[in-house]
């Protein structure tokens, strides 16, 4: 079986390659389509995950009809696969001279101006629109960043994903063994682009996230915290036709600021995951439902939080 892996990984990765060419040789308006029909497929026939996405859209949406529920799965589904799609023909068709025609940028000044500052800074999305091309888009701007993420079984696959990442200067840190690494970014003044959407074990902190408990990582908020970095939450959204972003900024805070109040794990876990809800919130159909984000927490929390006195301050994410 050790023998046989690496043709089998070889073979799986030149199965890709051969699907991302077909993918390529297509206009975007027929990978749209293609999209929307397998979208329809893998909710209505395949069933992919249905009841994890079911019980998600009514922890998040209780007030939605099923009917309402249903649409926002079929619109994800439709989403994520025209992602692929954007993913494949985006070397191809985003370039430092026509970029406008593909990215809206409502805060760019404020980014911009801390971008270029000295101080490191730290960007908290989710798996919420096209966040491959968050990354991506920085760097054809200029500003490289340093993204976590868990390095794939398939080390072809893995290697040929993080070339397209790292094309424009997005460099990929794995999820584990990294801390130094990322220690020396922060004092360096970079920048570090962090999904605060996943589930984090029972050892973890837990907030609330769509008005039920869910776990986030510590590191998440200690990087902002011991690192004295702006941190901003945002995305970036579909707007209209494929291959056409909005990059969005939810909200910004900096810890060395007289008026920061959020000098905590809990408190500040708060604050991102309550920006990430809010942009969620606009735009159901881009995000990711697929994962098991809320179970239970551990006996033991239920307790401590029952305990806890609420704290509107750290709900309301800052400007």
């Amino acid at each position: 079986m050790t023998r046989s892996k690496p043709i089998i990984d070889y073979t799986a990765y030149l199965a890709v390659r051969t699907f991302v060419c077909i993918i390529q040789a297509m206009p975007l308006s027929t990978c749209q389509a293609w999209s929307r029909r397998l979208g329809w497929l893998f909710w209505h026939v395949l069933k992919v995950r249905r009841g994890t996405v079911e019980d998600n859209l009514k922890t998040a949406f209780p007030e939605r009809s099923p009917r309402e529920h249903e649409q926002i799965a079929l619109g994800m589904w439709e989403h994520l696969l025209l992602m692929v799609c954007e993913i494949a023909h985006a070397p191809r068709k985003i370039n430092r001279t026509n970029w406008r025609t593909h990215l809206a940028m409502p805060q760019m000044e404020l980014m911009v101006r801390r971008l270029l500052a000295p101080r490191p800074v730290i960007i908290i999305s989710g798996h919420l629109g096209n966040f491959e091309m968050g990354g991506y888009l920085l760097g054809l701007h200029g500003f490289p960043s340093h993204t976590i993420a868990r390095t794939l079984d398939n080390p072809y696959l893995d290697r040929w994903i993080n070339d397209f990442r790292g094309a424009t200067g997005q460099f990929i840190l794995p999820k584990h063994g990294s801390s130094q690494r990322i220690e020396e970014l922060l004092k360096s003044g970079g920048t570090l682009v962090l999904l605060g959407d996943q589930h984090a074990g029972e050892a973890a902190c837990w907030v609330d996230f769509f008005g039920r408990s869910a776990s986030t990582h510590k590191a998440v908020a200690l990087f902002t915290l011991s690192g004295n970095a702006p941190t901003a939450t945002g995305c970036v959204y579909r707007k209209g036709a494929p291959m056409h972003f909005e990059m969005e900024v939810a909200g910004l805070v900096d810890p060395a600021a007289a008026d920061f109040n959020l000098g905590s794990i809990p408190l500040l876990s708060t604050w991102y995951t309550r920006g990430l809800e809010n942009l969620i919130r606009v735009a159901p159909d881009q995000y990711w439902w697929l994962h098991r984000r809320w179970r239970e927490p551990p006996a033991r929390q239920k307790k401590l939080r029952a305990a806890e006195p609420s704290d509107p301050a750290a709900a309301r994410p800052a400007a």
